[in-house]
């Protein structure tokens, strides 16, 4: 239940970010390339590009680190990196697929993610007498209604 809380409270900039990955994700599946050379290179690029990002994101004083940021600073370049040599001499102009079928599954993957999350932000402000992921009983929204508080 709290992934779905996590999509229907998703940010537009999160959204965007999301979209990135699943854009991402439907371009490398289908121009997959299994030469470990080409992963390998963008694996060190990450390394290298991750701890750079997370040095210019640190703070002087000692903070607990978010994960989830950590984890995209690694990952977009990864992403990025494996992008670019995927889609070399692919008839990719931009982030555009040449191939109709790949733009088409892109575009239809992205736009069926956000609109999951409306219709999970609208089910989360469903009104009263309806069943939404606030009656979760472990949610401080549910306490507080039974509480009476």
């Amino acid at each position: 239940m709290t992934l779905l809380r996590y999509f229907a409270k998703l940010r537009p900039g999160k959204q965007v970010l999301w979209c990135y990955l699943i854009w991402y994700l439907v371009s490398a599946i289908a121009l997959f390339e299994p030469d470990p050379l080409l992963w390998l290179n963008s694996l060190g690029l990450s390394v290298i590009i991750g701890v750079g990002l997370m040095l210019s994101v640190s703070r002087d004083v000692a903070s607990p680190t978010d994960r989830w940021q950590t984890l995209r600073l690694f990952l977009m370049p990864f992403c990025v990196s494996s992008f670019a040599a995927l889609t070399k001499g692919k008839g990719y102009v931009l982030l555009i697929p040449g191939r109709g079928e790949v733009l088409t599954v892109s575009l239809a993957a992205c736009g069926g993610f956000l609109l999951a999350c409306r219709l999970l932000r609208n089910r989360l402000k469903c009104g009263p007498g309806h069943r939404t992921l606030l009656d979760d009983p472990l949610t401080p929204a549910a306490v507080e209604r039974t509480s009476g508080s």
